[in-house]
């Protein structure tokens, strides 16, 4: 038994099983790049979590530890913290193949000079890749990968249920081969734009070895610029296919870690 109560009487037991549910529904909205996002509210993210739970206890025997305040039941609350981690964080791989992309054909064009502070994290980033991170925000929702996201988490409580979970070695390798496969994206992403530039620069370097008189700087900066820009925008199409695939990826390696 619990040795802290609360004071609600009959309902007690229920309450302690909703909140023990919040705690891996809790640490997955915390790694999501959605929901865990410095602009969402705190008292939103606890709303949606207890709402999950709520529907979670009903569907689900969630059984909370005989002893929860005990060294056992706390590292039954870890291993819950865990599993929402790992199906947080493989969202969190996802949405930054666009930022790694953007890093690279920010450097291309010259404009990673141009950064503001990301309201999604808090931290200092490139324009282009909020700009990427936006368009793979908006194909991520307009797909529905959102609800099939939070059906996995529900899907978590019968393949790994609460209190005995434990990620193996099999699901951190399958985490893990993600990652590479996000970099493989991330250079998809980036590559007709990096090839365009890389023509612009040499056809610049080859403009100024012919006429040493001009200033490389003042021709080549406006020209990879301008052609980064207008890459970008006849791109804008495979990059919609690009972030759909990816956002169907980032679902389907939640739901392989559930396996």
């Amino acid at each position: 038994m619990n040795t802290l109560s609360l004071g609600f009487g009959p309902v007690e037991a229920d309450l302690w099983r909703l909140l023990f549910a919040m705690t891996r529904i809790g640490a997955a909205m915390l790694a999501v790049p959605l929901f865990g996002s410095a602009s969402v509210p705190m008292q939103l993210r606890v709303i949606l979590a207890g709402a999950i739970a709520a529907l979670v206890i009903t569907w689900t025997p969630v059984a909370v530890p005989h002893a929860l305040f005990s060294l056992a039941g706390l590292i039954a609350c870890l291993r819950e913290v865990l599993v929402g981690l790992a199906l947080g964080f493989v969202l969190q791989l996802s949405f930054a193949a666009p930022v790694i992309a953007a890093e690279v054909i920010g450097g291309g064009m010259g404009m990673n000079l141009a950064a503001s502070v990301d309201p999604g994290t808090g931290a200092r980033s490139p324009v282009l890749g909020q700009f990427l991170g936006v368009l793979m925000t908006l194909s991520f929702l307009g797909l529905g990968a959102h609800l099939a996201w939070i059906a996995l988490i529900v899907e978590s409580y019968k393949a790994f249920p609460p209190g005995g979970t434990w990620l193996g070695p099999e699901t951190i390798h399958t985490l893990l081969g993600f990652a590479g496969e996000m970099f493989a994206a991330a250079v998809a992403i980036a590559l007709p734009v990096t090839l365009v530039l890389l023509v612009v620069q040499v056809v610049t370097g080859i403009v100024s070895r012919s006429a040493p008189s001009l200033n490389l700087f003042a021709l080549g900066l406006p020209a990879s610029v301008l052609a980064g820009l207008a890459a970008l925008i006849a791109a804008v199409p495979l990059l919609g296919d690009r972030f759909a695939d990816l956002s169907i990826a980032a679902v389907t390696q939640a739901g392989a870690l559930l396996r």
